[in-house]
This record gives C-alpha cells, sequence and structure tokens, in this order.
C-alpha cells in the first residue's frame, strides 16, 4: 500500500527536495504540498493523507496549531514534525498538539522517510537529539517552580499496564520491554493497545508524555 504524504514547509527548495526523494521510494507518494499551516490544514481535510511532514516556523498559521487542529479534526493523518528548530518549547508543544513525530532537518534523508513509514504505521518517532531535550525539558520542570504543578492523574490502568508504561516512558522498545518483564513481544503489544484505548493517547510519543506527566517517570 502507498503512504500518501502532504509536505508543509514555507520554504520551496525544502519542500522539492523532499518532494523528490520521496518520488524514488516505491511506497510513498506526494499528494500535497502547503507553504504554511492553513494550507496545510485545507490540504489535509481534502486529500485525506497517512502522513503530513510539518514545519514549524511558517507565515499565518504556523505548525504548531496547524498540527492541533489535523490531530483534532476527522481524519487520520499522522503529522511529522520536520524543524531545524528543536529546542525546548517547539518539541513540548508540537507532541502536546498531537505529533506523531518530532525530526530535525539535518537528519539525512533515509532516515526521513524511514520516519515517515513508521508513523504511517501507528507508531511515534523523535529524533535522538529532541528525545534528550525532551527529558531535559521535564528534568528542569521538576527541579523549579515547574514542581507545582499538578500532575496528571492516571486511573483505569492495571498495575501490569503501569509497568508498561513506566517503560514506554524509558524509552524501551517492545523487544527490551518484552525481556525486561520475561514476557512475549505479543502480550506487550496488546498492553500498549490497552494504554493507548485507556488513556486517550494517539500513539506512542503521547504515552511517553502522560507518563512523565504523571511523575511515573523522572529524568535522569
Amino acid at each position: 500500500m502507498t503512504i500518501r504524504v502532504v509536505l508543509a514547509d514555507d520554504q520551496p527548495l525544502i519542500r522539492t527536495a523532499l518532494q523528490m526523494v520521496i518520488a524514488d521510494a516505491p511506497d510513498l507518494e506526494v499528494v500535497g504540498e502547503a507553504g504554511n499551516g492553513a494550507e496545510a490544514v485545507e490540504l489535509t481535510d481534502t486529500l485525506r493523507p497517512d502522513v503530513v511532514v510539518m514545519d514549524i516556523r511558517m507565515p499565518g498559521m504556523d505548525g504548531i496549531e496547524a498540527t492541533r487542529q489535523i490531530t483534532a479534526g476527522p481524519g487520520t493523518a499522522q503529522v511529522v514534525v520536520l524543524t531545524t528548530f528543536d529546542d525546548d518549547d517547539y518539541v513540548y508543544a508540537a507532541l502536546r498538539a498531537g505529533a506523531s513525530g518530532f525530526l530535525v532537518k539535518d537528519m539525512a534523508l533515509e532516515e526521513i522517510l524511514a520516519a515517515v513509514r513508521v508513523v504511517s504505521a501507528g507508531d511515534g518517532l523523535i529524533a535522538p537529539s529532541v528525545t534528550r531535550r525532551l527529558i531535559k525539558e521535564f528534568a528542569g520542570r521538576t527541579s523549579s517552580g515547574g514542581s507545582t504543578t499538578p500532575r496528571r492523574t492516571i486511573s483505569g490502568i492495571t498495575d501490569r499496564e503501569r509497568e508498561v508504561l513506566i517503560l514506554i516512558g524509558r524509552g524501551m522498545s517492545n523487544a527490551e520491554i518484552a525481556e525486561h518483564l520475561v514476557i512475549s513481544v505479543a502480550t506487550v503489544k496488546t498492553y500498549v493497545t490497552r494504554l493507548l484505548t485507556k488513556l486517550d493517547a494517539r500513539d506512542r510519543v503521547q504515552l511517553v508524555i502522560i507518563a512523565y506527566e504523571a511523575g511515573l517517570v523522572t529524568p535522569h
């Protein structure tokens, strides 16, 4: 099955470079291009792509608001944020808005294409450099005045599901979780599916955020 992609970036050269690379991938197809967030939302509503590759800083509606509107809409498009700006505020805002991935433009093009495939399959992906910044974001909140902010309450999950959520928050893959808990990978996938449903999370990335916000995982 071909993965249908919309590219949203205010720089035509960036869109052209991505379009050329995607055109060489037999399982990917660019179905639309947008120069700002409003266009990205409109194209997503009209074309119903599988994945939107979204820049953050764009004229008019930025990528954060566009991501929020797309993920809150009736469609099933996943958003991968791709930007040169990987500081804490953008990372957290993009993921809170519902992005399933956060990548930086200095990554290899092959890695970006791989991320599109991963996100299309329903998983989440964050660039390693961004993961480190995200952890620092929560570390700063814990060690500063941010610790007075009420933590997210987790209810309705079992003790085992709580264990799995903690390990997801620590960045473990399904295989690593299975080995750690001495259970099968298929069983881990079942727990992840249950957590997504019970916690109303779109994907694994949001489960990581929930684990941190609930205080189940603390940055080291």
